[in-house]
């Protein structure tokens, strides 16, 4: 991704929670699934000493004694209708080019999240806003029919439309967008409801961006670290210094190489320099910087370890880096709170990630959990 540029907001009046027909979904039952690791084709892979990644693949049974449901994944976050324009090249300044198709996709940073999370079989709520308008009305479908639980999801009056983003695809797949934030940063009250509070010190993880208002950012990080939840923070969005009364809750911070350059002020073009940034981000108060480096993989630093390098899992093609990010993060999220080692998170998201790019759109190309383990087990 090249650019995000924020629109300014406007003042709207605002009313009303969005009215859905969902209901809360049982979980199902979990099978167990398990598959190396690493691609050990040039071993002996009855050897004992492999290790295995184990996660689960839901499978429906006939069974009327209840199961408990795990901690949710809670996304407060954003939502966007992406304005898709697909072109062969960037238009320079004076200049006029059409384009080859166009489409209008549900889209947002914590949209995306958050369909990714419930499409990996894992419960995931989604809180934020968007308008009582067409675009409001695609995002909604979209998530639901991703699986999101949308309790917490408000439709804003008053003329505030929905946020939306226009993102110019290149043939080659990278993009550059330009977002209008609408409803992502108009009308949130100045204090979060009990209800939304609640739902947040309930949750497994909450993972946060920063494509609506910090200051609802730091009421949710600061709830969530009162009930003991972790706090992934993706740096994604606005570019401005993170406030440090947000920082002071974070658990994990998800910046691009691009992103941590400017949270510190520092080159990252070399993995030393991206260290020496993720050491200033420890000195900052975040104890974990979990980087993503585009074709150089990812990696993981912990203040006081070393750090844990993630290469990429080559796609088969590359149609559009749209929400790559956001599905990387996600996975991580959503393997993490399943209690997953760090190694093996890095590699759930990676392998997610890698699927990610072969599709188009942002919410339509989140894998399911099928897809990534067959992916692993491939590689």
């Amino acid at each position: 991704m090249k650019g995000i540029t924020f629109s300014p907001s406007n003042n709207y009046s605002c009313y009303s929670k969005i009215q859905t027909d969902q209901t809360p979904r049982p979980i199902k039952s979990l099978t167990q699934f398990q598959f190396p690791l690493f691609n050990n084709k040039n071993q002996n892979q009855s050897s004992k000493n492999q290790p295995l990644l184990s996660f689960s693949v839901n499978s429906i049974k006939n069974t009327q004694t209840p199961i408990t449901q795990p901690p949710p994944l809670v996304v407060v976050g954003s939502a966007n209708a992406d304005i898709y324009v697909e072109i062969d090249r960037l238009p320079i300044e004076g200049e006029t080019i059409s384009a080859k198709n166009g489409q209008t996709l549900a889209g947002g940073k914590g949209a995306n999240q958050a369909t990714c999370g419930a499409k990996l079989s894992y419960p995931t709520y989604f809180v934020g806003q968007v308008g009582d308008d067409a675009h409001g009305k695609l995002i909604t479908e979209a998530l639901g029919n991703g699986g999101v639980h949308l309790e917490y999801l408000k439709s804003l009056g008053g003329g505030v439309p929905t946020g939306h983003a226009v993102v110019m695809l290149q043939s080659d797949g990278q993009n550059s967008i330009i977002i209008v934030g609408g409803a992502n940063m108009s009308c949130w009250p100045d204090k979060l409801s009990d209800q939304d509070l609640d739902m947040v010190k309930k949750a497994g993880i909450v993972l946060l961006q920063r494509e609506i208002p910090d200051s609802v950012n730091i009421q949710v990080a600061m709830a969530a670290r009162s009930a003991g939840v972790t706090v992934i923070m993706d740096a994604g969005g606005m570019d401005a210094p993170m406030p440090q009364e947000l920082l002071n809750f974070v658990d994990i911070l998800s910046p691009n190489e691009s992103e941590l350059g400017r949270l510190t002020g520092l080159s990252t073009e070399s993995f030393e320099q991206i260290s020496q940034a993720a050491a200033k981000c420890h000195k900052m108060g975040v104890k974990q910087v979990l980087v993503k480096l585009g074709a150089m993989g990812s990696a993981l630093f912990v203040e006081g370890e070393e750090p844990i390098r993630q290469p990429i899992i080559p796609a088969a093609k590359v149609l559009d880096t749209t929400g790559a990010g956001d599905t990387f993060t996600a996975s991580f999220a959503v393997a993490l709170v399943e209690g997953k080692s760090k190694e093996q998170c890095l590699r759930f998201a990676a392998a997610a990630a890698s699927l990610c790019v072969q599709v188009k759109g942002a919410i339509p190309s989140m894998p399911d959990r099928k897809s990534v383990l067959k992916l692993l087990q491939s590689v």
